[in-house]
């Protein structure tokens, strides 16, 4: 026990390079197949058509096939890699100006023996965005802000991840109307959008007490001396520009939230929204053309590692869907839980989920691969659809906060120099509490009869 205790985890890009080789391995072992898909009208998306699973011929990736996947898992995610670039390069600039170092200088000073607020206060934002639209990589560039806070109060590194996309992960597997969870799973099951969202919205609070708690706890637990991070060398010293600085930022956001929702934008507009705020930052901030440039290359230099994690997890379902062996996992999985009472039956879509979530770890691509498949499943078995996308919800949103394929969350964890084995030893007992708190969720519903 003592030598397995000893054992190091492996690298995040050796668990994920080892996550492609082995969906290599599973589309030889695995019997290829696929359902019939259909262009969904309301969704605009191409969806599975139940009952009609059948065997094609035998398409195995071989190994040299799997390496080429990860170029490919790159090219895929091209708009997240990019975003990720872009935004990383532009808060480079923002903090080359000074203007965050002296943005948390003051906020320590308005905290100043109320530190305990700030991990409620900071959890609560994040976790709206994630029950807003499902932010995840939007963090990645937040990191050195979220560390320098953190380290002013004395808190782990850690304590910025739980935070941070931990509580954007709570807030999203809880969410009442994320567009690209909840909604489209809505959509697809033929529910009215927002319904059943006052009984996700006491589940909700619950999620989040529950995770700040937890956060809170171990921040206490783990609190050491204050750092006191000086201003950037190369920033204004004087700071007559972070006030005007930090209301860019402040207005980026405010567009960028607009874009989203009102605009329907996705990473290639918010990417150009955010390289504009880092030029006009760099040039109000007093860093010139030549200093912005410079700032927006090490910002470029430090997302290098997240980008290329990021295209490494997409390869693994890029693998898996070169080999036809995805529409078969569902298959086989979810086929046989008609066979089950209803509540265990619903129990177990709860673990299925988790399980399709390593390989499939877009919520909206899992939505579009198993809700067409469950929906008519879950009224032959009596149990309201409602109740069925909680255990897609629930399951898939939960798995987020520990799947290694989640480029996100392994972005984030190596920027606040987190190992991934320490985040899942610490988060696990709280991630234990959610998904008991999901059960609790999906027998209510059950109970109540839930549409």
């Amino acid at each position: 026990m003592a030598r397995l205790a000893r054992a190091k985890f492996p690298h995040p890009l050796v668990l994920l390079l080892g996550g492609v080789l082995l969906a290599a391995l599973l589309t030889w072992i695995l019997p290829a197949g696929e359902y019939a898909r259909q262009l969904d009208p309301v969704t605009h998306r191409e969806i599975v058509v139940a009952g009609t699973y059948h065997a094609i011929a035998a398409q195995p990736v071989g190994a040299f096939g799997a390496l080429v996947a990860i170029p490919q898992g790159l090219i895929a995610a091209a708009d997240v890699v990019f975003f990720v670039f872009l935004i990383g390069g532009a808060f480079a600039v923002v903090e080359r100006t000074g203007a965050l170092a002296r943005g948390m200088d003051g906020l320590v000073r308005v905290l100043a023996g109320r530190q305990f607020l700030v991990i409620p206060i900071v959890s609560i934002a994040f976790g709206i965005g994630g029950a807003l639209e499902h932010m995840q990589e939007e963090i990645i560039a937040l990191v050195p802000a979220l560390l320098l806070l953190t380290r002013r109060f004395g808190y782990d590194p850690l304590v910025a991840v739980a935070m941070s996309i931990g509580a954007a992960a709570v807030g999203a597997a809880f969410s009442p109307l994320d567009p690209f969870q909840v909604g489209i799973a809505q959509q697809l099951a033929h529910l009215p959008l927002l319904s059943g969202a006052g009984f996700r919205t006491l589940f909700l609070v619950i999620a989040m007490i529950l995770w700040i708690w937890a956060t809170m706890r171990f921040a206490a637990r783990t609190r050491g001396a204050a750092e006191q991070s000086p201003v950037n060398a190369t920033a204004q010293t004087d700071g007559r520009y972070s006030t005007l600085v930090l209301l860019i930022v402040v207005a980026s956001f405010a567009v960028f939230v607009y874009g989203v929702f009102k605009l329907g934008w996705d990473f290639t507009q918010m990417a150009a929204l955010f390289f504009l705020m880092g030029i006009v930052a760099g040039i109000v901030g007093g860093l010139r053309v030549t200093g912005t440039a410079e700032a927006f290359v090490d910002g470029f230099r430090g997302m290098a590692y997240a980008a290329i994690v990021i295209g490494f997890a997409r390869a693994i379902s890029t693998v898996l869907e070169q080999g036809k062996v995805v529409d078969t996992i569902i298959h086989g999985l979810f086929t046989p839980l008609g066979h089950l009472p209803v509540l265990a039956s619903a129990a177990s879509m709860l673990v299925m989920h988790t399980a399709i979530h390593f390989p499939v770890p877009s919520v909206s691509g899992q939505a579009v691969l198993t809700i067409p498949v469950l929906a008519p499943l879950a009224d032959l078995l009596g149990m309201p659809r409602q109740v069925m996308i909680l255990t897609y919800q629930y399951g898939a949103g939960l798995c987020e906060l520990l799947t290694p394929t989640n480029g996100a969350l392994i972005a984030i964890l190596t920027a606040a120099g987190v190992s991934y084995e320490r985040w899942i030893r610490v988060v696990f007992p709280a991630l234990l509490g959610l998904f008991a708190l999901a059960m609790v969720a999906i027998t209510a519903g059950l109970a109540i009869h839930l549409s």
